[in-house]
């Protein structure tokens, strides 16, 4: 039976507001610039940032059409792109444009799907890889050994860098909001998981540590837990924030940090030069594929039709989500 090809359709922000305002509508094929692969989306990554980004509605800034990250198959290319052809199997962190049949990549942010992958652990992979790479080992410095603590540990971020890291030889220790999140992280690979609602978790990480504290926490929970953070680093630790708290305050123990001589920072990813991604990329393609899928693959809890991307919103906005949701355009 041949194939069937429904007509395009993409997933616009029509407005500052909740998952009702995403509207699928039909939509034109791009064509690429100079530089650009054209995917045909086999599927398609939901992520936190597309849920904040619609909820402040839509901007000159950034594509009103949402999604950071996809897999499937090249259809064109642009000038100057030597190595993708159309049909290759591919995956991609976008700069928005993702929640639709076709999108756009720069080629330096593309990357072959490893063997074993399908394209819906595809879509899962590039936005955690990418950014576990620039907060981690980029601007968090992460040396060999160093232990590292993540709060969120069963997120799309958190569930990829558990296997990731301890691949990599790092002690993971981790917070989730539930017993059967901290069950799952350590299935994972986790050496500690803690509910982050116990009150006792500083305690129990200096504890499993001999008193030596974290060398490196990651902090996706927009500055809750700053405090208890400080009381955690050990001698020179490095404390990454992800999420802006909704562009809050985070009150510092400045005393604490200074005795620890610890550094704090955070980053954000989507406005990082095309360069920047570029080498990213390139870190992903010698660091983490070599590990996919045997010790390391993307955690899926649910996939849903692109036309119901709403409803993968909501869904993710419950806290319930264990990994990744994935829309599929057909």
């Amino acid at each position: 039976m041949a194939e069937s090809n429904p007509s395009p359709i993409q997933v616009r922000i029509t407005a500052p507001g909740g998952p009702e305002v995403l509207v699928a509508e039909p939509a034109a094929v791009p064509t690429p610039a100079a530089g650009d692969v054209l995917i045909r989306v086999r599927a398609a990554g939901v992520n936190r940032h597309d849920c904040g980004q619609r909820a402040r509605g839509p901007s000159t800034a950034h594509s009103d059409i949402p999604g950071l990250e996809v897999a499937g198959e090249v259809a064109a290319v642009g000038a100057g792109v030597s190595r993708y052809r159309p049909g290759d199997r591919v995956c991609a962190l976008t700069s928005g444009g993702g929640y639709a049949t076709f999108a756009l990549a720069r080629a330096g942010q593309t990357l072959p799907i490893p063997d074993g992958v399908s394209d819906v652990e595809a879509a899962g992979l590039p936005e955690a890889a990418f950014t576990i790479g620039f907060n981690l080992f980029v601007l968090g410095r992460l040396a060999a050994g160093e232990s590292v603590l993540l709060h969120g540990g069963t997120s799309g971020v958190g569930s990829l860098a558990i296997q990731l890291l301890t691949a990599l030889g790092h002690p993971v220790h981790v917070t989730c909001g539930t017993a059967d999140k901290c069950a799952i992280a350590r299935r994972l690979g986790a050496v500690q998981a803690i509910d982050y609602h116990d009150a006792t978790m500083v305690e129990q990480v200096l504890e499993a540590t001999g008193g030596r504290g974290i060398d490196l926490i990651l902090d996706m929970s927009g500055g809750r837990h700053t405090r208890a953070n400080i009381a955690m680093m050990a001698k020179r630790a490095r404390l990454m924030h992800l999420s802006p708290g909704g562009g809050k305050a985070i009150e510092v123990p400045l005393r604490e940090l200074m005795a620890r001589e610890g550094i704090i920072s955070g980053s954000l990813l989507r406005p990082q030069p095309d360069s920047e991604k570029a080498k990213l990329a390139v870190w992903v393609e010698q660091t983490v594929w070599p590990l996919v899928p045997a010790r390391v693959r993307p955690v899926i809890h649910a996939t849903l039709p692109l036309a119901r991307s709403d409803r993968a919103h909501a869904l993710l906005e419950t806290g319930d989500v264990v990994g990744k949701l994935i829309l599929l355009p057909e």
